[in-house]
């Protein structure tokens, strides 16, 4: 997700079920004010669980409901001290993204890692899906779960191969392949597809 649409996001926005958050434009700040469906990307089952627990602690815990933020604001206060600090979570959105990126940046400090700002993870993102989409068609379905109309979008904005693993790249395709006729014509179908929902004939 965007930064803007984290901030905006809210509890009945997430189903667990059947692992999908609805970017609804009414409600959630998206990118040219877009709706859409985002599922769950296989990163492990552990980050997953992590949301699951968070979303539980603030319905069951926090008994927060359907249009609570989904990452509150941070209740500022008196301490114990009779100095400002965080009190724990106000049961409002962030106005702006920069403390998002600040809590990004905590995190990073504390973890002893250099900082990446949110935006990297969707970088992070599209380089699994350069590894481990198959065909034509499931690099399709990864960019249209980044929000991309279009596949171009992704490789234009995102996709750039390092020069070391460029190399790697076009040896490994001067050896003959097996099934090579089986993916050039699952390419073209997609192709043939793309053609047909932009209303172009062939």
């Amino acid at each position: 997700m965007q930064d803007g649409a984290l901030a905006s996001i809210k509890l009945k926005h997430v189903n667990l079920i059947d692992g999908s958050v609805f970017q609804d434009a009414r409600d959630v700040s998206t990118k040219f004010s877009k709706t859409f469906t985002t599922y769950f990307f296989p990163v492990g089952d552990d980050i997953r669980q992590i949301i699951t627990d968070w979303i539980n602690y603030l319905k069951e815990q926090k008994l927060w409901g359907n249009d609570d933020p989904l990452f509150p604001m941070t209740e500022i206060g008196l301490n114990e001290n009779k100095q400002f600090g965080a009190l724990g979570l106000k049961r409002k959105h962030w106005s702006t993204t920069a403390p998002i990126r600040d809590i990004f940046q905590q995190a990073f400090k504390n973890a002893g890692l250099p900082y990446f700002n949110p935006h990297s993870f969707r970088n992070t993102l599209v380089k699994l899906g350069e590894k481990i989409c198959k065909t034509p068609e499931d690099f399709k379905a990864w960019s249209q779960n980044l929000g991309h109309e279009g596949v171009m979008t992704t490789f234009l904005s995102y996709v750039q191969v390092a020069d070391h693993r460029q190399s790697e790249i076009l040896k490994q395709l001067a050896i003959p392949q097996r099934n090579s006729e089986n993916g050039i014509n699952e390419l073209a179908k997609v192709m043939m597809q793309q053609f047909r929902e932009a209303g172009i004939k062939v």
